[in-house]
């Protein structure tokens, strides 16, 4: 029953997502250390603020424990990248968050991290599953998963309770130009979705002199009853809230604080295509790096453009931040993303970090002494416009099968209004055109979703392959 998809472990609670399962995927975790002699090295592990995530690190420390693995528990509800950062500083072998990410608070998960603060791989994960099918044919058997009482492996010393807060926020501090931001006096606005953002953001921004008001920082496990993903739709109030307050910017962040959402000086909700673009510019026209920039195979192709106009090269791969990492390391990347709004940035940690995007974003504001709107134009006039149209479509099982047959197995595409350059089924089904325009259609690794995203000069031509490919898939 535990499967890992594009963004670690995620179940619906009380179902998949429970204590047995939790403790045998800490078990075969602990098999998996064991085997590879770095049970001695232990493990940090945290949680953010879903309903029984406190609750589920504490049900993993004690087959830990029971196993002999030190866990260093970050005991205060934190950020993904906190953990990320924290295995990648202190050269840990594995990390474990556990968090839903942007999923609906009926969910729950458990992302794995390996040595340096990357997302396991697909290989990693494997291998994990692998030992958790022993695990389960040992409880066939009778065998049961191991387990120590927390108390008793707090006393042990196998349980570490800790806070590296700090530690986190100043090596971020320490890659923002923060004198350039003090300079600005910015108001910025601020929405954690009720997630787990608020701490280091508000103590980031408030140490450069910014002007911080939020919204939505309660802890709330129903994120207020909306999905806890910063899109369009639930920062409507955000964007009020930058229109009545003057704001320079208004930031959001999903449930774990790894994605990032933006409103503009004026109102407008920035796509997280435009986020990648905006800060790729910035990093390479206005800070002077160099480098490639890695996308995924849904993400805007603008990123192209950017990168050729500065003789670079924009590197396509899979879905699945693992994948974006592992390649921006191959290239010495200077940032990649995904348009589901996680990005990464040279020199920080090797994953999605929504705070310290968020940090080069005011900071951008501050060194370009421009607005976040005029940068937006200024990209806009030098590489032209491109509007991306995008669907989500639920399915039964057989509709799956007959789906995936059709556009994988059997590779039938609709009749196309455009010149096809290429199809790619590196990722689903990708249709490249010659006008430089293209049309993908994959299945969600995180929810039972059938995903189209189209690309073109216009929105129309968008909107009008969109509607010929869920005619072809009959999906409505």
């Amino acid at each position: 029953m535990i499967k890992f998809g594009t963004g670690g472990w995620r179940a619906v609670i009380g179902d998949e997502f429970t204590r047995a399962n939790i403790q045998i995927l800490a078990e075969a975790l602990s098999r998996k250390m064991q085997d590879e002699g770095v049970a001695d090295q232990g493990l940090c592990i945290g949680y953010d603020r879903r309903f029984l995530s406190k609750e589920s690190v504490k049900w993993a420390c004690e087959t830990l424990a029971a196993n002999g693995i030190r866990s260093w528990f970050v005991n205060k509800s934190s950020p993904t990248p906190l953990i990320m950062y924290y295995v990648m500083a202190h050269d840990l072998p594995y990390g474990m968050m556990v968090t839903a990410s942007h999923n609906p608070a009926i969910y729950n998960g458990i992302k794995v991290f390996t040595r340096g603060g990357r997302d396991a791989d697909q290989e990693q994960t494997q291998e994990i599953e692998n030992y958790i099918r022993n695990v389960e044919a040992d409880i066939e058997a009778g065998k049961a998963v191991p387990r120590m009482d927390y108390e008793e492996a707090k006393n042990a010393g196998l349980v570490v309770e800790f806070n590296p807060l700090n530690e986190y926020i100043d090596s971020i501090i320490s890659r923002i130009n923060m004198q350039a931001i003090r300079d600005r006096g910015l108001r910025v606005a601020l929405d954690p979705l009720y997630g787990v953002s608020q701490t280091s953001l508000k103590t980031i921004l408030s140490i450069a002199r910014c002007e911080v008001e939020t919204i939505h920082e309660r802890h709330d496990t129903l994120f207020g009853g909306k999905l806890p993903a910063p899109n369009a739709t639930t920062l409507r109030p955000l964007q009020n809230y930058v229109l009545d307050r003057y704001c320079d910017i208004g930031i959001a962040t999903d449930g774990d604080a790894d994605r990032i959402g933006v409103i503009d000086d004026t109102g407008r909700f920035l796509h997280p295509n435009d986020i990648l673009v905006l800060l790729y510019y910035y990093l390479v026209k206005y800070k002077g790096w160099s480098g490639p920039v890695v996308r995924n195979v849904a993400t805007t192709h603008m990123l192209d453009r950017v990168a050729e106009r500065f003789g670079q090269e924009c590197c396509e791969v899979p879905v699945g931040f693992k994948y974006i990492s592992a390649k921006m390391q191959e290239t010495d990347a200077v940032i990649g993303g995904e348009s589901s709004g996680g990005l990464t940035v040279r020199g920080h940690i090797n994953g999605k970090d929504g705070i310290y995007a968020a940090s080069l974003l005011v900071e951008m504001i501050a060194v370009t002494g421009k607005k976040l709107s005029e940068i937006a134009k200024e990209i806009e006039q030098e590489y032209g416009e491109i509007h991306m149209v995008e669907r989500d479509y639920r399915f039964t099982p057989l509709r799956k099968e007959q789906i995936h047959k059709t556009l994988m197995i059997d590779k039938l595409l609709p009749k196309l209004p455009y010149a096809i350059s290429k199809v790619s089924y590196l990722d689903g089904c990708k249709v490249y055109f010659q006008n430089g325009g293209w049309i993908i259609a994959r299945f969600s690794g995180t929810e039972p979703l059938l995903r189209i995203f189209c690309e073109m000069e216009s929105k129309l031509a968008a909107m009008e392959l969109v509607d010929i490919f869920e005619e072809f898939l009959e999906l409505k």
